[in-house]
C-alpha cells in the first residue's frame, strides 16, 4: 500500500519514554518547589544574640531566603532536566532497539513469506513473552501453510495424471481403431465406455471433494443409523458378488449435517470396506450409536493387515492401499477416504484409522 512514509515505531517509543523521564522529573523539581521551598521566607533571615534592649546584637550566620535558593536551584534544575532528556533519548532509542529486534524478524519472514518462500522460519530464542509467542504462531502458521501448499500441488499433480489416464487411453483406443477397421467396433465401443465411465467418476469425486472443502452445504437434522442402512441395501448385492457379509447395527443417531455428503462418506467407507475384503468369506460391520453428544459411525471389515505406517497416506487423495488391483470394476479413483476426511473436517468431526489385530481395518466416524 502507498502509505505515507511516518515515525518509525523506534523512535516514537524513544520520544515517549525520554517524554515520560522529563515529566516524571519535572513533578520532581515541582514537588520541591512546592513543598519545600514555599516554607522559606522570601525575605532576609537574621540569625544573631540579642543585646539587652532586644535589639539584635553581633550578626549571626547568613540564612538564604526564597529568592536566593531559587536563583541557584534554577539553573541546576534546567541541567538536570536537560541530562533526563539526553538520557531519556538515548536510553529510550537503546530499549527500544533491543525491543522491537523480535518484530525486524517477524517482518522479515512475513515478507519472505509473501514472496513465496515458505520454509524460512523465525525461531526467536529466550524466555517465552508476548513478541515471542507472536513468533511461535507465525512459525506454527507458517508450517502448516507449507504442508497445505504442499499438499494442493502434490493434489494437483495426482490430480492432472489421474485425468491424463483415461484421455490417453482413449486416444491409444481411437487410434488403434482407425489403423485398422477391421477391428470389432462392439468391442472399441465397450472399452471407450469404460474408460470414459471412469473419467466421469474421477471428476464428479473432484467436484465433491472441493464442496466439503468449501463447506457450501446446507445442515440438517438427519438420522445417521438410517443413512448406514439405506447404504448396506444398495451395497448388499456387491456384498454377496464378493462372498462377504454385510450387517448394520446399532440404535437411532441423530445429529446435523448435509444428508447427500453423510450418504457419501458412508457410500464410500461401506464400498472400501467391501472391496478390500477377504476373497471369501469376509465381514463387514457397520454400527452407529449416539455418545456424550456426538454421532458415532463406526465400519469394520476384515481383510489383509494393513501397516500402521500406512495408515497415514490413505486419506490423502490418489493414495491406494495395498493389494489394490486398478483393473477392478469397483477400485475407484484413490479419492474415497479422501473425500471421507474431506467431509469428516467439513463437519467438524473426526476420523480415525485402526488396524484390526487379526487383518482388515476399523474406521471411527465421530460427528459433534
Amino acid at each position: 500500500m502507498g502509505r505515507p512514509r511516518g515515525l518509525s515505531a523506534r523512535m516514537k517509543l524513544t520520544l515517549s519514554y525520554a517524554g515520560l523521564v522529563v515529566v516524571a522529573g519535572v513533578i520532581l523539581l515541582a514537588v520541591v518547589r512546592v513543598f519545600l521551598l514555599r516554607y522559606v521566607p522570601d525575605h532576609t533571615i537574621v540569625v544573631g544574640p540579642l543585646d539587652a534592649s532586644g535589639q539584635p546584637g553581633r550578626p549571626g550566620p547568613h540564612v538564604p531566603s526564597r529568592s536566593d535558593l531559587e536563583r541557584a536551584f534554577t539553573p541546576r534544575a534546567l541541567q538536570a532536566l536537560a541530562l533526563l532528556l539526553v538520557l531519556g533519548l538515548v536510553g529510550g532509542w537503546t530499549l527500544a532497539g533491543r525491543m522491537l529486534a523480535p518484530l525486524r524478524r517477524i517482518t522479515q519472514a512475513t515478507r519472505l513469506a509473501a514472496t513465496g518462500s515458505l520454509g524460512h522460519r523465525i525461531q526467536l530464542e529466550g524466555r517465552t513473552d508476548e513478541l515471542r509467542e507472536l513468533a511461535d504462531a507465525f512459525d506454527a502458521m507458517l508450517e502448516q501453510l507449507e504442508a497445505h501448499v504442499a499438499e494442493q500441488q502434490r493434489f494437483a499433480a495426482n490430480a492432472s495424471h489421474e485425468l491424463r489416464t483415461p484421455l490417453a487411453i482413449s486416444q491409444t483406443l481411437l487410434e488403434v481403431a482407425r489403423q485398422d477397421p477391421t477391428r470389432d467396433q462392439g468391442e472399441l465401443i465397450e472399452r471407450l465406455h469404460t474408460v470414459n465411465a471412469r473419467a466421469i467418476d474421477l471428476t464428479e469425486a473432484l467436484l465433491l471433494l472441493s464442496r466439503s472443502d468449501r463447506r457450501s452445504f446446507t445442515r440438517e437434522p438427519v438420522d445417521l443409523s438410517l443413512i448406514a442402512e439405506e447404504v448396506a441395501e444398495a451395497l448388499l448385492p456387491l456384498a454377496e458378488e464378493r462372498g462377504a457379509t454385510l450387517d448394520v447395527t446399532g440404535e437411532p443417531t441423530p445429529t446435523v449435517a448435509s444428508r447427500a455428503l453423510l450418504l457419501r462418506m458412508v457410500t464410500n467407507l461401506v464400498q472400501n470396506a467391501v472391496v478390500h475384503n477377504l476373497p471369501d468369506g469376509g465381514t463387514v460391520t457397520v454400527h452407529t450409536e449416539p455418545q456424550e453428544g456426538a454421532a458415532v459411525l463406526r465400519v469394520e471389515n476384515t481383510g489383509r493387515p494393513v501397516s500402521p505406517e500406512l495408515l497415514p497416506t490413505l486419506t490423502e487423495p490418489f493414495q491406494r492401499g495395498t493389494e489394490r488391483v486398478r483393473t477392478d470394476a469397483h477400485v475407484g479413483v484413490g479419492l474415497g477416504l479422501a473425500i471421507v476426511h474431506s467431509i469428516v473436517t467439513a463437519h467438524d468431526g473426526t476420523l480415525d484409522l485402526t488396524p484390526r489385530p487379526g487383518g482388515g481395518l476399523v474406521v471411527t466416524v465421530v460427528l459433534g
